[in-house]
């Protein structure tokens, strides 16, 4: 197999992929074997008819469009690496020749590239340093929260709603006196004071006495997403069935020994500032790093093709689709929602996966020049705090990993590996 190449336009190569006769023959012969089983002349069992007499009936060109494309699938990623070209989109695919005689071909495979990038200077990067301070009453936060979550429900019957109350109602919805679809539910979870139903909702719920049927008047909000009614005035006829409150525990060392392993609030508290430092310090470490990234790719000259562009809006799609159904929804059904379309979701991203392109290749290109690399003891280090992580054994996490798999972890270790060189050679005021 002989590959030449040739810049056609800017980050754009041809490829041209001389196939020489011994692997078209095998490629044909696979197309055989694909094709046979549907293939059914006089004298022959359905699927059993031999090439060369499919070929007399039919014409050699019969296996051709398969035998191309098994041979193209198997020589393009030796002709990539052999020109070593990186490439960033499928390529396009077209037959030059075939040479009937010999029972070769030659094919072109014109393919958009990874674009070069200048860097600008990114030793010496100038960042001003940022730090945070664990403060008391994010310690009486913390503290709060352990409160509340340790907090005991109990159903109330002598007083009205007050906010913060857990309700448990019914509720119907009339817009110009007819009821809407979706505007009615029975036996509904409602804390008051949550910001969960429309706007004025809840507030006028306060007031209200067990199993008494009141009127609450709301319009909905100009963005809503059902289109009917936006903007729409509606009444809705409410009955709360059911009041429940929340019983805070006092905060004393027998409250501590029960929630935790300290016995005093003191030795609690200063757990919880221990974790607030490390969580500030985790913050201001990402913080700095964000800036110096920043300003790298500030300094970066780039012309960046659509389709790595294209690409990313794909991933930022299908990440936001993966996150919508782990709530039970989907991307297909949002954009709905909103009255929208899937181009129209992924164009307000358009920045955001340029920005995300840019930053990828000014690492690299940091990561090449300064020969940053990710070594087997790096990868088995990663694995190691997979493993720990969910508790299961180094040997088994290891193959659990597929090629693609180590491929995307080896990068992930090299962008942190450049990431701490900028760090190590800026200079933080």
């Amino acid at each position: 197999m002989r590959v030449t190449k040739k810049q056609v336009e800017k980050n754009v190569m041809k490829l041209t992929i001389s196939v020489d006769s011994e692997t078209f023959q095998k490629g044909i012969e696979k197309a055989y074997r694909k094709i046979v089983k549907q293939i059914n002349l006089p004298g022959f069992r359905k699927g059993k008819a031999p090439r060369k007499v499919i070929e007399q009936y039919y014409g050699k060109e019969v296996f051709y469009e398969d035998a191309i494309n098994f041979v193209c699938q198997d020589t393009y990623p030796i002709a990539l690496d052999r020109s070593g070209i990186n490439p960033v989109d499928m390529p396009e695919i077209d037959v030059e020749k075939i040479d009937e005689e010999n029972g070769s071909f030659v094919y072109t495979a014109t393919v958009t590239v990874k674009p070069e990038v200048e860097l600008g200077e990114y030793k010496g990067i100038e960042v001003e340093k940022v730090s945070y301070e664990t403060k008391d009453e994010d310690i009486d936060a913390e503290l709060k929260k352990a409160q509340e979550q340790n907090a005991r429900i109990i159903t109330v019957e002598d007083r009205e709603v007050k906010n913060g109350d857990m309700t448990v109602i019914d509720f119907e919805g009339f817009v110009d006196g007819v009821a809407f679809e979706g505007g009615k539910g029975t036996d509904y979870s409602l804390e008051i004071g949550s910001g969960t139903f429309i706007p004025g909702f809840e507030e006028q719920i306060v007031g209200a006495k067990l199993n008494e049927e009141i009127d609450v008047n709301v319009t909905f909000p100009e963005e809503y997403h059902s289109e009917e009614l936006k903007g729409k005035p509606a009444l809705f006829k409410v009955t709360v069935k059911e009041i429940k409150e929340k019983q805070l525990p006092e905060i004393n060392d027998d409250f501590i020994k029960d929630i935790s392993e300290f016995d005093t609030v003191d030795e609690y508290k200063a757990d919880i500032k221990a974790k607030l430092d490390k969580s500030n310090e985790d913050k201001a470490k990402a913080e700095l790093e964000n800036k110096l990234v920043e300003k790298l790719v500030e300094g970066i000259e780039v012309e960046i093709p659509e389709c790595m562009i294209k690409t990313q809006l794909d991933n930022i799609a299908q990440d936001f689709d993966y996150r919508l159904q782990m709530q039970g929804m989907s991307l297909q059904k949002y954009v709905e929602m909103t009255s929208s379309t899937l181009d129209a979701f992924k164009e307000q991203f358009k920045d955001q996966a340029l920005s995300q392109v840019k930053t990828q290749l000014a690492l690299e290109a940091v990561a090449k020049n300064e020969k940053i690399t990710s070594t087997a003891k790096d990868v088995e280090a990663e694995m190691k705090k997979m493993a720990d992580m969910y508790g299961m054994e180094l040997d088994k996490i290891k193959k659990m990993f597929r090629d693609e798999d180590k491929k995307s972890l080896e990068a992930e270790i090299i962008t942190r590996k450049t990431i701490e060189f900028l760090v190590e050679n800026a200079k933080i005021k």
